[in-house]
């Protein structure tokens, strides 16, 4: 045993230095191999390319290649390389083709001289020789060569080998670049292609007619059903333009329609007459909802969508729930919540279409992703342009969620509020800001932790809270009188200008018009004090302040002249209006005396007069333009007591109450799973080259007849009963038949009373005699035969002209039994 695992060990050890050495040996080689193509010069390399040995011609065809993808300048080898395109080794005729389809743009008077050896090479035996011919013959973008191209993809349409057919099906597109004249022929190779049997044909062939003629949808109805059956079968790339193009066909195809179910409500317990109504519901009326009704083609194709939510390709799952969203009933969609959620364990690129992809579903239906809710907790790694999605899935998901959940959510963006980073605290408190505005029940505690944040010393946090709680106080401002009070005695330690400048507006605007607790007048009291020290956009909140106040002032405390001048507007008699007349001629002969003669009565203003003048004269003075024209409009506006009513239009209108949308919010038209989406605003106003909106659904009745899809159906049918059975089937299909015509004989037989050709029993079983009686016969005949074969040995007479005749005779014979064989098994 020890001899053995000696023996065991050196057989290892020699296998790691084998190893070893064959890696050495690969390494230098390549090494070897890059340093030559470097050092050769151009004479070798072309005369490696003339060699008549096939190692030589790839060698030089190597180097020719490697230093193509090296930037290098080829073309002074083109007529050396093109000439070997007529080899007949496949490798050789690799390395050319990628030549060609690199070079031919250049040169095309050269590549012209390669087209008769790849036409050749179309009739090849090989199918993966005809498939590079075909991809070569048309990647050479040369307009001269685009009917040849034509004529070689039909040949393609119809060859045996299905990977032919896909490389037909892929070079249409480039056929049409080429020449778009082309295009009746195209569709009618596209129109074959569609109904091939092979999925992996029909998924290139649906790409080409979305590139081509994705309008003709005419040409879809009757391979409708055989694409959706052939959808879970295809490739990724295949799927994905099928997915697109029926959800196309859907929308073009099948009209929306909906129907009023019954709500099913449940009766009260003590109910006990069965024709009393449900609760909530009132006699004669029926409570009911319309649910979408989906047409069973439509059904179909969203029933075979269901198998590819479990594909490894995201985009092939983020196809999926856009057909659902956009064709399907809830009932689907949230069957595409899972595995759309399941990509956030992807790597961070794919997180970050994903996360795009979700918002944009959850701004549509937000209810199905709520029991996903802790997939979106930011986490301590996530990048910024991950963690900023995640906190708007979080919002939107908001008030779908319970109650605990709720509060785990405002935990974590509190104290993401109070963390290192600025913009994650900014975007923390905005998103306390839209869960206030999205759910009321949580506002109170969403205002006390962003009145939390005032105290705080960093500007950002401030001013982000300010402008979050002015938002809530705006919304219900009679609830939040004592937030403004809280808010006006925080000034004090408050620096940053902008959360002063909200406080002042908010005190203006809330505080100034309450009889009973108005701190306004106070508090510009305060700030005229410091007002030469403030900041321009302080200073504006302070004199339109000041503006409210006195307005507030004039509204509250109305001058007695008013009382007069509505008397005095008052219709009166003739013998009135003549006294008053008398009267006013009088006085017009004292006021022509001098003004000196007058007493000086004027009354002494008060004090929020006073303080309104004051502001006024601060402002006068100030270096700021703007706040000078400013203050002037407002004593313009309120030193005629006439215009109280235009003032209060103008200063104390009631505002619109604001609402702060999600982010994404602008991208909520944009279709799902197209880069348009992702990109956002800055892809323009109609989206990235290639961007289609979806279209609007058909009108019911104008919808093509569905009897078109039924006529494909049929064809289909009658097709895989034709050529869609392999060889196996057909073969035992035919001997199924064979033994139903057998069957089928001796029935007849059994009826007609005739035995079988052993002597047989109708009945059809068969007496140990009857075995007996055909073992005498068989023994019988070989004697018979082997007598036959001794006389026809003992005749000698003979001659070699009548052999060579009765071997001729045979020979025709066998020739007639192969044919007819042959012919029968076609006929099969």
């Amino acid at each position: 045993m020890e001899t053995i695992s000696r023996i065991s060990s050196m057989l290892e050890a020699a296998r790691d230095l084998t190893i070893e050495a064959a890696q050495s040996a690969g390494s230098s080689r390549s090494l070897r191999s890059q340093s030559s193509s470097r050092n050769t010069s151009s004479a070798q390399i072309k005369k490696l390319l003339d060699s008549r040995n096939d190692r030589d011609i790839l060698d030089g065809l190597r180097k020719v290649i490697s230093l193509m993808y090296q930037s290098e300048s080829c073309l002074q080898y083109f007529s050396a390389v093109v000439k070997n395109a007529a080899n007949s080794n496949i490798e050789v005729k690799k390395l050319v083709y990628i030549y060609l389809l690199h070079q031919a743009e250049a040169e095309p008077d050269l590549a012209l001289l390669s087209i008769n050896a790849i036409q050749k090479s179309l009739t090849d035996s090989n199918p993966q020789v005809r498939v590079m011919a075909l991809r070569t013959m048309s990647g050479i973008r040369v307009p001269v060569i685009s009917q040849i191209v034509s004529l070689a993809i039909k040949r393609g349409v119809g060859d045996m080998s299905p990977h032919v057919r896909k490389a037909a099906a892929l070079a249409i597109p480039k056929c049409y670049r080429l020449d778009p004249n082309t295009l009746p022929q195209l569709t009618g190779y596209l129109l074959t292609l569609l109904g091939d049997s092979q999925y992996f044909v029909v998924g290139p062939a649906v790409s080409a007619f979305l590139d081509v003629c994705p309008d003709q949808l005419d040409l879809i109805h009757k391979h409708y059903r055989s694409l959706v059956k052939k959808l879970v079968d295809m490739d990724e790339w295949g799927q994905l333009a099928t997915l697109r193009l029926l959800t196309v066909y859907a929308r073009k195809c099948f009209p929306r329609k909906t129907r009023k179910v019954k709500k099913t409500e449940e009766r009260g317990f003590y109910d006990e007459d069965e024709n009393a109504p449900a609760n909530g519901a009132i006699n004669g009326d029926e409570t009911g909802e319309e649910v979408q009704v989906l047409d069973p083609d439509l059904e179909l194709f969203l029933r075979g969508c269901r198998p590819l939510l479990q594909s490894r390709t995201s985009a092939v799952i983020v196809s999926i729930a856009r057909c659902y969203l956009y064709l399907g009933t809830p009932d689907y969609l949230e069957s595409a919540i899972g595995p759309l959620v399941a990509l956030l364990r992807c790597p961070q690129d794919i997180q970050y279409i994903a996360l795009y992809n979700i918002v944009a579903v959850a701004l549509e239906a937000p209810q199905p992703f709520a029991k996903y809710a802790s997939h979106f907790f930011v986490h301590a790694i996530d990048p910024p342009h991950i963690w900023r999605l995640k906190l708007e899935v979080l919002t939107l998901l908001f008030p779908h969620l319970g109650i605990h959940l709720r509060g785990i959510i405002l935990s974590e963006l509190e104290h993401f509020s109070n963390a290192t980073d600025p913009d994650l605290v900014r975007e923390s408190v905005r998103a306390i800001g839209r869960c206030a505005q999205s759910d009321a029940r949580t506002s109170t505690h969403c205002l006390r932790l962003l009145l939390s944040q005032i105290s705080s010393v960093d500007e950002n946090v401030v001013s982000e809270s300010l402008t979050v709680i002015r938002h809530l106080i705006q919304q219900d401002p009679d609830a939040h009188k004592q937030t403004v009070t809280r808010l006006a005695a925080s000034l004090d330690t408050t620096a940053s200008s902008g959360a002063r400048a909200s406080i002042i507006w908010l005190v203006g605007e809330y505080a100034a018009a309450d009889l009973e607790t108005n701190i306004a007048p106070d508090v510009l009291r305060i700030l005229a004090k410091s007002f030469p020290d403030e900041s321009e956009e302080v200073k504006q909140q302070i004199v339109l302040l000041a503006a409210k106040v006195y307005l507030h002032h004039l509204l509250q405390n109305p001058p007695p002249e008013t009382e007069e001048l509505k008397e005095e507007s008052k219709p009166q008699p003739e013998s009135t209006v003549k006294n008053e007349w008398a009267e006013t001629t009088k006085e017009d002969e004292v006021s022509e005396a001098p003004e000196q003669s007058l007493p000086d009565k004027q009354p002494e203003d008060d004090r929020i007069t006073l303080l309104w003048k004051y502001i006024l004269l601060l402002t006068r003075y100030d270096t700021s333009y703007d706040l000078r024209d400013r203050a002037r409009m407002y004593r313009g506006l309120l030193s005629d007591r006439k215009n109280t009513q235009l003032a209060s239009l103008l200063l104390l209108a009631p505002k619109p109450v604001p609402h702060a949308p999600s982010p994404s919010e602008t991208r909520k038209d944009l279709l799902i799973g197209t880069s348009t989406l992702v990109v956002g605003p800055d892809s323009g106003i109609h989206g990235l080259t290639g961007y289609e909106p979806l279209p609007d659904w058909v009108p019911a009745g104008q919808e093509p007849d569905s009897a078109l899809r039924d006529a494909g159906l049929m064809m289909e049918s009658s097709v895989e009963r034709a050529t869609g059975m392999t060889a196996g089937q057909r073969l035992d299909k035919a001997v199924k038949d064979h033994e139903i015509s057998v069957a089928s004989g001796t029935a007849q037989a059994r009826q007609s009373g005739v035995a079988g050709p052993s002597g047989s029993q109708p009945g059809g079983q068969k007496s140990l005699n009857d075995w007996l009686d055909e073992e005498e016969e068989e023994e019988e005949e070989e004697e018979e035969e082997e007598e036959e074969e001794e006389e026809s040995g003992s005749t000698e007479y003979e001659t070699d002209s009548d052999e060579e005749t009765d071997s001729d005779e045979e020979e025709e014979e066998e020739s007639d039994e192969d044919t007819s064989a042959h012919q029968e098994l076609l006929k099969k």
